[in-house]
Formats: C-alpha cells, structure tokens, sequence
C-alpha cells in the first residue's frame, strides 16, 4: 500500500508539525529519509511530543502562525516543498465556542494561505488537507457518512472544517484542474496515542487522572466515535500523497477511520483503557455541563478501502496497549524517540 522509501529525499512541508498527529508525522517522515520542514505554532501543550521525540534537530522547525500569510510565503520559497501536508488548525470542539473567530481565522483562512502558497508556487506535486469526521451534517445516524454526504458541521470547529473542506475544492477545481498539483482532503475519525496531552479529550484525561492516581471523570460515556491510534491516519496521509503523487487521478476525498467493530462508545474506550492500564484505574460519569457535541459518528470508509486496497492495522484494543506503553515509558522517565520508533515499526510489520 505505502512505501516509505519514497519518501527519501523528497522535500515535505508539514503545517501544525508542533502537535501530537504532527509529531508523529514527522518522526515517520525523517525515518523515512524525507527533507522535513514544519510549520506551526510553538506546541501546544506542556509537556508536549514534539520536545520529546527530539524532533527540532532533525528538520526545519519553523514557529510561524498560517493566518501569517507573510510569514508562511516567506517560508515555503525557502522551503520549496515538493508535497504538502496540511494539519495546523484550531482542533478542540469546546474551545471553538470559546474563541469561534479564531477557530473560523486558523481554520478557513489558514487553508487559504497555505493553498495560495501552493498556487504561486510550481515545486508542490501532492497536496493533502488533513480535516475531520466531524465535517458532515449529523444526523445522529447509526450508519457512517459517506464522502459525499454534505458537509456542514454544527459546532465552529466542525464548521469550520467543513469551510476548509470546500475551500480545497474551490482551489481545485479554479487553480489546479489541469492535473498540475495533485490535491486531497481526508477525513479521519477520533485519534488516540501516547503524547496527546491536549485538554477535552478522552484519553489525555485519563494519562492525567492515572498520573495522579484520580478516578477518570467521563462526561459523555455513552457518545460513540471513530476512535483509532494515530499511526491509522498518517500511514493513510502518506499513502494518500504518495498514491497522487505518481498518479494524479487518485486525488480525491477519503474518508479514513476504523472497522465497524472499533467504533465504541467513550465508556467502552476508558473501560478497555482502565482494564489495560490496572492499577485500580476506575472511572464515573460525570456531566460537567458545556455546549453541543454530537453523540453519534461513524465513517464509511468503503472508498479509501476499494481505491487503495487499505484496511485498518491496530484494533482498538492495540490502540489502548499501545497508548498505555507509551505513557508508562514517559512515566518512568525512559526514551520517548525510542518507544515510538518501535511502535511505527510494529505498525509497520503488522501493515504488511
């Protein structure tokens, strides 16, 4: 399905490469032998993967924000990128009530920027926007959404989403119909690993509640996501661009998410994450109030499946393992680039 050895030598622009899905993106790509350079806030987080895979070394890490059309110009001449894979965003549901024109700002004109960078310049070849699940209009359905259901998320983070969705097509279809750049969006379910350490979400919620030997506090356990370990994803991304790289009519949209039986409810994601981590990790219920979020999301994932021959590597109990290891390695103060070398490996066996 993928061959990294592709991906030697060949000059990779990753935006939002400072997050936990940006991370391991580039701790993949420069394994791999790519010319890595990141674009993005300073992490979000502390404490944060990007310092722990001691990735800043290794690859041209530049602190710049997308709305900064100057600045991200500026970097991309230097960069000259042959592929382009656009993560940086706003990502968190509750904060985009919060700060909903900033969301709408990074989220929608930062996919302007990065595509008019894009436009202006001849060296990009392959063009992925990393989106979300959360795209489409949801109607509570127990069946998963198919690429062309229509996209209007509910919440400014969805929503906005579903703008930069159709802001890729635009570009598309006006800039780039003549097959010159190879342009994708994917949309990918609930990601989980170790080092997320960001707030509002199931699993860093629990590393946080375990570290300091707290019961897990659940505030929706019954709501049901697409969740999959993120290494499910970014192989996904990388074959994707690949893929349209060498031949430009695979650009299109996927959808990129679990089986079926990997679809669980939060309750069933903490219950698998409290029986993997013991210790006595427990968890409750309790509903702390806040604004709208769907309760039920599901991806149909037949297309990405029957285009590329792909199918998911990790079960969602691998997901779980493999997310404990990690946080008992950074827990007890072992080697970070180490533990996630060896998971893209295993990962890697198990693909093939």
């Amino acid at each position: 399905m993928i061959d990294l050895e592709f991906f030697y030598g060949k000059k990779v622009l990753v935006t939002g490469h400072t997050g936990f899905k940006g991370s391991w993106l580039c701790r993949i790509l420069l394994n791999a032998g790519a010319e890595v350079t990141g674009y993005s806030l300073p992490a979000p987080t502390k404490p944060n993967l990007f310092s722990m895979a001691d990735l800043g070394k290794n690859m041209d890490s530049i602190i710049g924000d997308i709305r900064d059309v100057e600045h991200l110009k500026k970097s991309f001449d230097t960069a000259r990128p042959e592929i382009v894979l656009h993560l940086a965003a706003q990502p968190i549901v509750r904060e985009s009530y919060q700060t909903p024109a900033y969301t709408y700002e990074t989220n929608v004109m930062g996919t302007v920027n990065i595509l008019e960078c894009v436009r202006q310049n001849t060296c990009v070849k392959s063009f992925l926007n990393v989106t979300t699940d959360k795209v489409y209009q949801n109607n509570e359905w127990h069946w998963g959404y198919r690429e062309n259901e229509p996209l209007d998320g509910f919440d400014p983070y969805s929503n906005s989403k579903s703008c930069s969705e159709l802001v890729t097509h635009s570009y598309k279809n006006s800039f780039f119909s003549d097959g010159s750049v190879a342009i994708s969006t994917a949309r990918a379910g609930n990601v989980i690993g170790g080092g997320d350490f960001a707030k509002d979400r199931i699993i860093p919620d629990c590393v946080r509640a375990v570290q300091k030997k707290e019961t897990i506090i659940v505030r929706n356990p019954h709501s049901t996501r697409p969740y999959q370990h993120v290494l499910e994803p970014l192989f996904a991304y990388l074959m994707i661009v690949q893929k349209q790289y060498q031949d430009g009519r695979y650009a299109d949209w996927y959808n990129v998410g679990p089986d079926e039986c990997d679809c669980v409810t939060t309750g069933k994601l903490v219950d698998l994450f409290c029986k993997t981590w013991g210790e006595g990790a427990s968890w409750e219920n309790r509903w702390t109030g806040g604004p709208h979020e769907a309760n039920f999301l599901k991806l149909d994932c037949s297309k990405i499946k029957a285009t590329f021959g792909w199918k998911p590597t990790w079960h969602i109990t691998d997901a779980i393992e493999n997310t404990c290891k990690w946080t008992r390695v950074w827990l007890s103060g072992q080697d970070i680039p180490a533990e996630m070398d060896r998971q893209i490996k295993d990962y890697r066996e198990k693909m093939q």
